[in-house]
């Protein structure tokens, strides 16, 4: 059996090559995603890896700060008129995409067209427009039905979805489908022809993006400047590889740094270790079409067996100071979070008393079958954890185990179990979308329109949109706790717990941006 060194220099020697052996030093950063990088097109999946990527090569019209607040990003501003019911977005100038083509507003008119086929916030912006056109080639006009104050914010969002702009002859195709080609206006173009699978990818600076002026760079707002004229992803799924190499020198950052090895990083004073303050809540999905969780008593049933403690030591070791148990819907410690509900998280777990509660729901011994993705090490250990959960629970429990792209295809079916179809699936949902019943992706229960477990309750459904007319924050505030009352009722998922994302890097490395793993404004010193 090859030796964790042995396997990273295998590795190596895949991405050397005399062109790319030539581009190594201060220009270029070597980057450990958390996965390999199955899907390209950020509007076709919610993969946490598509939407970094994606932020790589397209841009938003606005972005959002550290604090979450939204900023201009490709518009220069917008006006509103008509009582709320007009708005227009102007471009700014000497916008381009990768090609050489100008970005135009049709070009806009069509990506967020596209977009809004395939996210919850962009459905709700075109439920209320009567028209969306492009006047000029640098303006953009909603007209609306009625004022929607949030159309910033959703066009500006850094969760799955994300609101890609792209050239027009691209966003008129399937958003099912990822486009043929990876051409944006965003700061690094995609090298597609160094792609390889489950080994690297590649991105180069691109040269013609002209960085909005003023402001600082923050997440995704503010100037995105580009240091490094190549930035090249590291498909390294064993974390103990991954940690060797950033030791040596081989790679400059590594996105998900194991807990367990975090001490062994902490001596080094080549590494830094950074404990970010973007949170994430995991989730166990239930598939809300097949059964035995097309039953909501059942999946009531199994909440009596969860322990959100086991599945964050699983992932994330026993320091509690990296993780935090008795989490909701809504992030903790954010406006619209509350303790509604947690009870029933709190005390011993009763299997026994959970079988009977199954067989009194009518659960009579379907299959459940758990994506298990082995090279995702925090969801790997997650998912083994639920098949120990469901199978104590006297469920015919059983992991179908295999890469990430192999779980991001099977996670499509609808079909039963035994038609290759799923039961369940670990994931996590990243703070931006945490904050609110809008931008909430596992929230959104809109049967087959919504998030991959297609769950279906006219009840949260309602309430959201209640919330989205509230007048004032405290009476936003009542209508989240009505809703988290009514999770507990529907549970779309299971919460697993809340955990801020770890990541290391070479200490000559510096101004890292919050949130998502983003490649602009960071630079080498």
């Amino acid at each position: 059996m090859p030796t964790r060194r042995q396997f990273f220099a295998a590795g190596a020697a895949t991405l050397a090559s005399p062109r790319l052996a030539a581009a190594q030093g201060s220009r270029v950063l070597r980057f450990v995603p958390q996965a390999d990088l199955a899907v390209t097109d950020p509007i076709v999946t919610t993969a946490t890896v598509t939407l970094a990527h994606g932020f790589m090569v397209f841009d938003t019209l606005y972005g959002l700060d550290a604090e979450y607040n939204v900023q201009p990003q490709m518009v220069e501003g917008h006006t509103v008129e008509a009582d709320g019911r007009e708005w227009t977005l102007t471009l700014r100038e000497g916008l381009r995409f990768h090609d050489g083509e100008p970005v135009r507003g049709r070009d806009a008119v069509a990506s967020i067209q596209r977009w809004a086929k395939r996210d919850m916030f962009g459905t709700e912006l075109i439920a209320v427009t009567d028209e969306l056109s492009a006047p000029t080639d640098r303006t953009i006009r909603f007209r609306l039905k009625q004022p929607f104050p949030l159309l910033p914010r959703a066009l500006g969002k850094v969760t799955a979805a994300m609101p890609a702009i792209m050239p027009e002859r691209l966003a008129v195709l399937d958003p099912a489908r990822p486009v043929p080609e990876m051409i944006g206006s965003g700061p690094f173009r995609f090298l597609a022809d160094e792609r390889i699978s489950g080994a690297r990818v590649a991105y180069a600076r691109f040269e013609n993006y002209v960085p909005r002026q003023g402001g600082v760079p923050s997440r995704t707002a503010g100037p995105k400047v580009a240091h490094f004229d190549r930035v090249e992803w590291h498909i390294l799924p064993d974390p103990a590889t991954a940690v060797a190499a950033l030791q040596q020198g081989e790679v400059d950052w590594v996105e998900y740094a194991p807990n367990d090895l975090i001490p062994l990083m902490r001596r080094n004073r080549n590494i830094r270790v950074h404990v970010t303050d973007d949170s994430s809540i995991s989730v166990l999905r239930f598939n809300h079409l097949q059964p035995p969780f097309n039953n909501p008593a059942i999946r009531r049933a199994i909440l009596g067996a969860l322990d959100q403690s086991a599945f964050m030591m699983a992932a994330f070791s026993d320091d509690r100071s990296l993780w935090r148990d008795g989490i909701g819907v809504f992030l903790d410690g954010s406006p619209m979070a509350s303790e509604v509900g947690l009870n029933a998280l709190r005390g011993p777990r009763d299997m026994e008393k959970v079988k009977r509660d199954l067989a009194a729901a009518g659960y009579k011994g379907e299959k459940v079958v758990i994506l298990q993705p082995n090279d995702f090490p925090i969801l790997k250990a997650m998912s083994e954890v639920a098949l120990d959960m469901f199978t104590r629970a006297g469920m015919n429990a059983e992991a179908y185990a295999g890469d990430w792209g192999s779980i991001v295809q099977r996670r499509n079916s609808r079909e039963p179990v035994e038609k290759g179809g799923w039961s369940v699936f670990v994931s996590g949902l990243s703070a931006a979308g945490l904050l609110d019943p809008v931008a909430h992706l596992g929230l959104r229960a809109n049967g087959t329109r919504a998030w991959f477990g297609w769950p279906d309750s006219p009840a949260l459904e309602d309430l959201r949109r209640e919330w989205m007319a509230a007048p004032d924050a405290p009476a936003q505030k009542a209508v989240a706790e009505r809703i988290q009352a009514q999770f507990w009722q529907d549970l779309p998922y299971l919460p697993l717990g809340q955990y801020p994302r770890v990541t290391a890097y070479q200490s000559n490395l510096q101004d890292y941006q919050a949130g998502l793993s983003t490649f602009t404004g960071i630079r080498r010193v």
